[in-house]
């Protein structure tokens, strides 16, 4: 059986991985290409981590300044004592792209990272220069997958066990023969830092309707985007449909819509090679 390493993934691509002060929350970051280029942020989903980018890492910094971080109370980025809602992930964003030296950036965002891109661009349009939302969150509130989303990553904290992992990142994949040793003990090690049971609570607060309904994106909201935005679904994504993605692009005035098959919740890593394609034919536009 050949072993898979996150460490092959990023072999021949020049990166720097480090850590930044964003209004005093140290943040960790992938990093990768010259920074003259335009600026592209990259957000996992929740209870993620950078690496969910690191098969894109590469191909998109011969044309961009690539950041992938990890969000606010995620992977080895700070994690403050509170709920963690959409505007907080928003602002803790901002606050990145400015510590980076940039007034603007392309934003680009699966799941959790989707939705928090969204934000950005209807509450600070003038900071996203393109938009992408990966099978992203924010528009659909399914309680029966918002209720096995929180128990799989709240058991997997708790008792971060290979088994527990593994379960919790087959959930993203179409095939969960993707899920290797390595991405695994990546994770592990982020799940097995001390308290980090209690800091999925706080991550995890989205999935309850309570707070979910009030940080929602409205139609009136996603109509009010102005940048390019492409709208990016898949076929078997277990959070949504194809239709609802269709129905978010649908809403947005200046957007393209593509579905990619057999893929789950983590197209960039389960067919890297269409998505890179055709997000960055999407970016270079």
């Amino acid at each position: 059986m050949t072993y898979e390493s996150i460490w092959s993934e990023l072999r021949g691509v020049t990166f720097e991985q480090g850590w930044l002060d964003a209004d005093g929350i140290k943040t960790r970051y992938l990093m990768a290409g010259d920074r003259s280029r335009p600026l592209l942020i990259l957000l996992h989903g929740v209870g993620g981590h950078a690496e969910a980018y690191v098969r894109n890492l590469g191909p998109h910094a011969e044309h961009f300044w690539t950041v992938a971080i990890d969000m606010m109370g995620h992977g080895w980025t700070d994690k403050p004592q509170a709920d963690y809602q959409v505007a907080d992930y928003g602002r803790h964003v901002l606050a990145v792209v400015r510590t980076l030296g940039r007034e603007r950036a392309l934003i680009s965002g699966e799941s959790l990272g989707g939705w928090v891109a969204t934000w950005l661009a209807v509450h600070h349009p003038e900071r996203v220069e393109k938009l992408v939302l990966n099978t992203a969150g924010g528009w659909t509130a399914h309680p029966e997958v918002m209720e096995r989303l929180k128990r799989l990553s709240i058991e997997a904290a708790t008792d971060p066990s290979p088994e527990r992992v593994r379960s919790r990142l087959e959930w993203l994949m179409f095939d969960k023969s993707r899920v290797n040793d390595d991405l695994i003990e990546t994770r592990r090690a982020i799940y097995a830092q001390p308290g980090y049971a209690e800091v999925m609570k706080h991550i995890m607060c989205l999935q309850d309707m309570e707070v979910r309904r009030p940080n929602m994106i409205t139609e009136l909201q996603y109509k009010s985007i102005q940048c390019p935005t492409l709208v990016v679904w898949t076929s078997h994504d277990p959070s949504a449909t194809p239709a609802e993605g269709a129905q978010i692009a649908g809403m947005i005035p200046n957007s393209q819509f593509v579905v990619m098959n057999e893929c789950g919740h983590w197209p960039q890593y389960e067919n890297a090679a269409e998505f890179n394609g055709m997000h960055i034919r999407f970016l270079l536009r």
